[in-house]
């Protein structure tokens, strides 16, 4: 294994990486996160808060703290570090490992709209419902913020950032979450449409079941697509045997 890795990532499968890392003598894991969340959880090894200063900023830390390989375990819709780890990881010619959750996928029962971003997803909901369940995180309610017929909430982990709907319930909550609690959020504000992104995971996957028992349409942000020539692996295990594999001599 590489001596000093950077973990890109807030994920639950970047903390059990990081986990996994801090165990193998000799190796260095540094977790960086994006600074969005006031109180993130303890993470095994070294942790920084806040930007690098886009791909340049990035490598120049690299090179500053000798890295050795780099994982980025990010978000599925945190498109812009994705492409900035990609350059930087170009420009240092090191190792570069993507950790993807994998996605959500329908099944039967289930009544799925999937759209490209939250523009289109709010172009579907006149015709689909007028009470939504939006949970696509803090940011991006500025896409919806027209719809003033309408009547949200919006879940997320942090308050979320203005403009949004006029009409707009703001509840914080961070999972997981129960099928029973996503069944009776939905009938307790009597929501006829779900909005979500496809971040995938067990964590906040309750919702879907939910919406499924219930009939209700659930509108799908599909996930960006990765930068020309990089792949993604689904776990940590898979991580791991990744690392190693393009570390050894």
């Amino acid at each position: 294994m590489p001596s000093h890795v950077l973990v890109l990532g807030g994920t639950t499968e970047a903390r059990a990486l990081a986990g996994e890392l801090s165990t193998r003598p000799g190796t260095r894991v540094t977790t960086s996160l994006a600074g969005r969340v006031r109180r993130p959880g303890a993470v095994a090894g070294e942790m920084r808060v806040g930007g690098f200063g886009g791909a340049r900023g990035l490598t120049d830390w690299l090179r500053e703290q000798r890295v050795d390989a780099v994982v980025d375990a990010t978000h599925p819709f945190a498109e812009t570090i994705t492409a900035n780890v990609a350059r930087a990881a170009t420009a240092t010619g090191l190792p570069l490992v993507v950790l993807r959750r994998p996605g959500w996928r329908p099944g039967p029962g289930d009544h799925w709209h999937p759209v490209p971003s939250l523009e289109a997803a709010a172009g579907l909901l006149p015709r689909l419902g007028h009470r939504i369940l939006l949970t696509t995180g803090r940011l991006g309610l500025a896409a919806f913020a027209h719809l003033t017929e309408s009547h949200f909430v919006a879940r997320s982990v942090e308050p979320p950032e203005p403009p949004m709907p006029p009409h707009t319930h703001v509840l914080l909550a961070r999972g997981p979450f129960t099928v029973a609690g996503e069944t009776a959020l939905l009938r307790e504000h009597r929501v006829d449409v779900l909005v979500t992104k496809d971040s995938g995971g067990a964590a906040t996957a309750a919702k879907l079941t939910a919406a499924r028992d219930l009939g209700l349409p659930v509108v799908v942000v599909r996930r960006p697509p990765l930068p020309d020539g990089v792949t993604a692996v689904e776990d940590v295990p898979a991580a791991l045997h990744r690392l190693d594999t393009l570390t050894r001599p």
